[in-house]
């Protein structure tokens, strides 16, 4: 049962042509929720000055839920690749533990006045620093001794997550009703606490992580082989599995202090893009996951917000279905 959980799926390969139309197919999806999302339903006559308002004030949700789909398809896509597990996500190393205890901490010190009085760019980078600061710290730690390995991380990044996460709920247990309404509306990924003065910063910083990422696409190919089959290739292993990991760190703390956190869409995308690319290699693989977590969130906030009018719901049942696809994705790998 061990070895089914930690192995990856056997990939299966198809032909070019089919790999290029399941791609075209995802990049229409992406291209017609876009335009729905901007145009459907917006107040005045079509190139009208109200009209285009409107769509520039849609333009920051479509450019959030583009970035932060692509942080989480291709964080949990690395994080899979240096784990050499795709059962793992990378909020088992307690990033979003991290994320609500510094969260927690400003309202229980502070007061709820104190999360809008410190809105603003400089609190979101600090947020990141600190994020990425400690999973350098935590990655550079456990991998620099002789007995450094992946498993005592991950354990270690376990322990920290739960201890964070205990933390947390001491300080919110203590909080005032008023006060533990207003966090919990922040520890819930929301699409629409994300600001557009926070793009620019965010976009840059996800441009230069997937260039990185790309030029080495063909180094995370020999990653996933293992530990001894990368030594025996030529790869410097505990350097690339760390500067993998340190990427990741950076995508999903864009992703988290942006929206807040996000649990189980980046397993969700990750675990479908590898059934629909086809192949294990990570020049289709991100490629597809990225389309298809893009396509997923506009998709659902399109419904959403314009069928159901509850468009703040959208990382709640993503969650929900997310937990649920997880329990039965574990159980069915377990019984093979």
């Amino acid at each position: 049962m061990a070895e089914a959980l930690t192995r990856p799926a056997p990939a299966i390969r198809l032909g070019r042509p089919r790999i290029a139309v399941r791609f075209g197919i995802l990049a229409l999806i992406v291209v017609v929720a876009a335009v729905g999302v901007l145009t459907w339903n917006v107040p005045g006559e079509p190139g009208s000055r109200a009209f285009w308002l409107a769509v520039n004030l849609r333009v920051v949700s479509v450019a959030t839920i583009a970035l932060v789909a692509c942080c989480q398809a291709v964080a949990t896509v690395l994080f899979h690749t240096a784990t050499a597990n795709r059962i793992l996500t990378p909020s088992i190393m307690g990033f979003d533990a991290l994320y609500v205890v510094m969260q927690t901490a400003l309202v229980f010190f502070f007061g709820s006045a104190a999360l809008s009085a410190t809105d603003g760019l400089l609190k979101v980078v600090v947020q990141s620093v600190l994020m990425v600061g400690f999973a350098t710290l935590l990655y550079g730690w456990l991998f620099a001794g002789r007995r450094g390995n992946l498993h005592i991380m991950l354990l270690v990044g376990v322990v920290l997550g739960v201890g964070f996460g205990s933390l947390s709920t001491v300080m919110q247990r203590l909080l005032t009703p008023s006060d533990f309404d207003i966090l919990s509306a922040r520890l819930f990924g929301n699409l629409s606490n994300s600001d557009a003065d926070y793009l620019p910063w965010g976009a840059l910083v996800v441009a230069v992580v997937l260039v990185l990422v790309w030029r080495a696409r063909h180094r995370l190919d020999v990653l996933a082989l293992g530990r001894e089959a990368s030594v025996n290739l030529g790869l410097t292993y505990r350097r690339e599995v760390v500067g993998m990991l340190v990427l990741v760190a950076v995508l999903i703390s864009v992703s988290t202090t942006m929206v807040g956190p996000m649990t189980f869409f980046g397993f969700i995308v990750a675990t479908l893009a590898y059934q629909l690319a086809g192949s294990a290699q990570h020049r289709v693989v991100l490629p597809f996951a990225v389309l298809l977590g893009i396509a997923t969130l506009l998709g659902g906030y399109f419904v959403l917000r314009h069928v159901f009018y509850a468009a703040g719901m959208l990382s709640i049942i993503i969650e929900f279905v997310g937990g649920l696809f997880f329990l039965v994705y574990l159980l069915r790998k377990g019984s093979l």
